[in-house]
């Protein structure tokens, strides 16, 4: 039997009255030396339960491996957070928003044209069980039925907003309790009355999203649901941004009077988030309602424990909000982290990426060119390589456009860029000369995570013409860019798109931030760790480098700059640098 309970207007734990007070918390953006840190810190804010997503792209990266380690130990995590005295509330999805790439869905799965994602279409639902049949064993004895932590699971995500498919959520509360899982299941919905129509199931709690309008909110949810506890199961504090954007911030004081009222009106809460962490290497989702828009590197959220895990205003803020309601431990606030000294990294040594990407991944040949699914690619970038038939000026037509980003390049030369955010399909060239090159370099900014494009194809999305003629026999070359070691770096300094190298030295490793002055647009290593994306475009101006990553001694910085740079050094800081802000 599960240790969690419902009653007419709460929760019971061990047949005691409780009341969650969470907080979220996902461990595939935290550095794992780092989980214990922050789970003491959630506890000594006063929460008792903390929260995490489950994201099926990582542990399922292809449909015959899973990976269960390293960052993604979430076994480890659910120790350290029983080890810590905190409960968890577990999200496997299979879909979770979270403005993570794809919202959580695998390529290899969304890459079906057929398929209907999110219902009980047996494209979907059969690969959804083959991953609980994985994911569920080695948890199962972290539940509160074998004595673990985590008191609580959730059936899909925010459905509501989505679709009305109830075979579906059944076939989802099956599959969990058919594969071992007892304990008390919960849909989330946006607290309004056809969200949580759509969303929830007659025998499972229902919870709310929201993050102000409280006393609404709540009605909202005992109108839905006249008996049972009330519980926010994502009350935003904060909020994420995407490139080009103000840094979005929530005042804290605002906040926490909403919490306040959240308490004080006996429902249960899981913050959104507190600690954001980051999206590490290519994992950021996008948002497309008018236009495509990516969310950078950072998801600090503005939460009460920072980006790089120091507490800020929403900490204390929150925590003065705790202990009117509920106890909270007797123990000094957490102060800041050490930061390593400020630094000046010099990058000098280079390889150029087009007369290189063969080292990098060796090219497919295809008639017409192939998107990044067919090629096989999750993330990353592909190279498309042609010729050109005849010398003169003419216009390049790129049917459907591109996914999402793509630099274009004759004989080497920078002749545009082609971005999904502004819907370009055409770019006028200069061909030199007959049998001249022809470069596509297209990135992949991150897999839309909420609404109907969930999926939507990366990389050339159709036929390739010049002046109407369509182009053939390409060139493909798959871009992971998941290991750089054997890139020819020579002192020669090369012109972008061009990785750099460079070294520093750390005499005790601490918390850093990576800024790069001058440098455009591109992707960072730390001793062969991806660190994300930079674009001057901001707002993020600075990476943060988790004091794990580093060693004492010579440590290594790889930059792959897209465009040009006025610099060839980048800094380390001892403060973050998330952009102009805007205030909620």
């Amino acid at each position: 039997m599960s240790t969690l309970t419902t009653t007419s207007d709460g929760f019971l734990l061990h047949g005691e009255p409780f009341r969650i007070i969470s907080g979220a918390m996902h461990y595939f953006r935290i550095h794992p030396d780092q989980w214990a840190d922050r789970l003491r810190k959630a506890r000594l804010m006063g929460l008792n339960t903390i929260e995490t997503y489950v994201p099926w792209d990582l542990h399922q990266p292809d449909p015959d491996r899973f990976v269960l380690d390293g960052i993604l130990d979430l076994p480890r995590y659910l120790r350290l957070a029983q080890a810590e005295g905190l409960y968890v509330l577990l999200r496997p999805g299979p879909y979770i928003c979270a403005e993570w790439d794809g919202g959580g869905l695998p390529s290899w799965l969304t890459a079906d044209p057929g398929i209907q994602l999110r219902t009980s279409d047996p494209k979907f639902t059969d690969p959804v069980d083959r991953y609980l049949d994985l994911l569920l064993p080695p948890l199962l004895p972290h539940m509160a039925a074998s004595g673990g932590p985590v008191i609580a699971v959730q059936v899909e995500n925010e459905y509501g907003a989505f679709g009305d498919d109830t075979d579906y959520l059944r076939h989802l509360e099956h599959a969990l309790r058919s594969r071992g899982v007892e304990e008390l299941l919960f849909t989330c919905d946006q607290a309004n009355p056809e969200h949580l129509a759509a969303g929830s199931l007659p025998d499972v709690l229902a919870t709310g999203t929201f993050g102000g309008k409280v006393t609404d909110a709540l009605a909202q949810l005992r109108a839905h649901r006249p008996e049972g506890p009330l519980m926010c199961s994502e009350f935003w504090i904060g909020w994420f941004d995407h490139w080009g954007e103000p840094h979005h911030v929530r005042d804290a004081a605002d906040a926490a009077a909403d919490l306040d009222r959240l308490l004080t009106a006996g429902a249960s809460v899981n913050i959104y988030m507190f600690h954001g962490g980051t999206n590490f290497g290519f994992t950021n989702g996008a948002n497309h309602d008018h236009a495509y828009a990516p969310t950078i590197t950072s998801y600090d959220y503005d939460a009460p424990l920072t980006e790089s895990g120091d507490p800020g205003p929403k900490y204390h803020a929150f925590r003065e909000v705790i202990a009117r309601h509920a106890s909270v431990p007797d123990e000094p606030i957490p102060s800041p982290s050490g930061k390593l000294p400020t630094a000046t990294i010099e990058l000098d040594r280079h390889a150029a990426l087009l007369p290189h990407a063969s080292t990098l991944a060796e090219p497919v040949h295809a008639e017409n060119p192939p998107t990044m699914e067919e090629l096989g690619l999750r993330s990353g970038y592909v190279l498309y390589r042609t010729t050109l038939p005849a010398a003169g000026d003419g216009l390049l037509h790129f049917a459907g456009g591109v996914g999402d980003r793509a630099q274009v390049f004759v004989d080497g030369a920078p002749a545009g860029v082609l971005e999904r955010e502004r819907h370009d399909e055409a770019l006028p060239v200069r061909v030199p000369r007959s049998g001249a090159t022809l470069d596509v370099l297209v990135e992949n900014m991150g897999g839309v995570n909420y609404g109907s494009r969930i999926g939507s194809p990366k990389g050339l999305l159709g036929p390739v013409t010049l002046n109407s003629a369509s182009l053939h026999g390409w060139d493909c070359h798959p871009l992971a860019l998941d290991d750089l070691s054997r890139l020819p770096f020579t002192p020669e300094y090369a012109i972008g798109p061009a990785f750099h190298h460079g070294t520093f030295d750390v005499r005790t490793p601490a918390d850093t931030f990576l800024a790069l002055p001058g440098w455009t647009k591109g992707q960072a290593w730390v001793n062969g760790f991806h660190l994300g994306r930079y674009w001057n475009r901001g707002p993020q101006h600075t990476l943060y480098v988790p004091a794990p990553l580093l060693r004492p001694g010579s440590n290594d910085l790889v930059l792959l700059e897209l465009h040009a740079t006025t610099s060839n050094h980048a800094r380390l800081t001892q403060t973050p640098d998330l952009g102009p802000v805007k205030t909620h």
